[in-house]
């Protein structure tokens, strides 16, 4: 009895684990106008026929499912493409062969967060995998700074106050000691006449 409910146990096991969808990241960050890469692995059998592979993935909402990509018996159907991501949503196609859907979204929005949900139904069974996104605003553009004057500190600038009002000091004396030394030489001697003249 015990060896039968260990096979029957085993058997659901291997039959429910056949077949699984999983995605390589659970959350992405990316900056607004940036491009992103949203990426879900699932199994896959080398006998396996394309024509039986469904894909639908969307974004989910509190208002609607907007859809982002749609398979159908292997075929993409682009047409089915909410408004939201039209243009900016591209599979790499050989990536499906290989049990990938990797779909790179371009020219971020920031309305572009949420949740990213992908249902993958094949003759081994169906599942669903989701991840998160968040899309930041874009940080303005560098703008260049203009170079910002180094405060003198204060003592420096007393010093040049001291040296400035000394130089002009200095500068004066030595005027008024040219002039005194120099004074004869600009000064012309009285005559007799004007000496006469003087004294009385």
């Amino acid at each position: 009895m015990i060896c039968r409910i260990l096979l029957l146990i085993s058997l659901t096991s291997c039959v429910s684990g056949t077949f699984v969808v999983k995605v390589t990241q659970t959350s992405y960050q990316a900056e607004e106008n940036h491009n992103i890469t949203l990426e879900w692995m699932f199994t896959t059998k080398p006998d396996s026929s394309s024509t039986l592979l469904n894909i639908d993935c969307y974004m989910v909402t509190d208002h609607k499912d907007s859809v982002l990509y749609h398979v159908h018996e292997g075929v993409e159907f682009s047409g089915s493409q909410d408004e939201h991501f039209a243009g900016r949503v591209q599979s790499d196609k050989d990536a499906l062969t290989e049990g990938r859907i990797r779909l790179h979204v371009s020219r971020l929005r920031t309305e572009d967060s949420g949740w990213y949900t992908c249902d993958v139904k094949t003759d081994d069974g169906d599942r669903t995998e989701r991840c998160h996104l968040n899309v930041t605003a874009a940080v303005d553009e560098y703008k260049p700074q203009k170079p910002t004057e180094r405060p003198q500190p204060k003592s420096r600038g007393r010093i040049g106050l001291y040296v400035g009002l000394t130089a002009a000091v200095c500068a004066g004396l030595i005027c008024a000691g040219l002039c005194f030394a120099f004074r004869p030489y600009f000064t012309k001697p009285l005559t007799k006449t004007e000496n006469t003249a003087a004294e009385v």
